[in-house]
């Protein structure tokens, strides 16, 4: 059986339109300290926000300035790069590799009469018993000097 329904009367409808009435006024006030409550809301949001993004700037700059430093060592890693020196010593002579290196780029500039400019890539094989120094100069030129 389905309960029965209250049958409403003329009295009861008007009380609880004075009720909703009275409560309208009550939702606009709320209303009004509402926006004003907002209002704080966003200066205090506005506020907290300020120091993330302040943070976030530091962070990038920390990164920044660690990357910069990274790059400064990889830089200093390369200019201490491994100083070598080539001495050759046979029957009381005695040859650096600069000076077999200029030995060659006059060979380059007057015997093989070539500009300077032009020389790219030395290589030099030395053969101390035979007092010869030969050469491969721009992967196209063979040939030996006397040392």
């Amino acid at each position: 059986m389905a309960p029965a329904k209250k049958a409403t009367t003329k009295p009861e409808v008007k009380a609880a339109e004075a009720a909703v009435k009275t409560t309208v006024p009550k939702t606009e006030e709320k209303a009004a300290v509402k926006p004003a409550a907002k209002a704080e809301e966003k200066k205090v949001t506005a506020s907290a926000t300020a120091p993330a993004k302040k943070e976030t700037v530091k962070k990038e700059t920390a990164k920044k300035t660690a990357g910069r430093k990274a790059a400064a060592k990889k830089s200093a890693a390369k200019k201490t790069e491994l100083k070598t020196s080539v001495c050759l010593q046979f029957a009381g002579k005695s040859y650096t590799e600069e000076d077999l290196v200029k030995m060659a780029r006059d060979v380059w500039k007057y015997d093989l009469k070539q500009k300077l400019g032009d020389l790219v890539s030395i290589e030099l094989y030395v053969k101390p018993e035979e007092n010869t120094a030969y050469y491969i100069m721009n992967k196209d030129f063979s040939g030996n000097f006397y040392i």
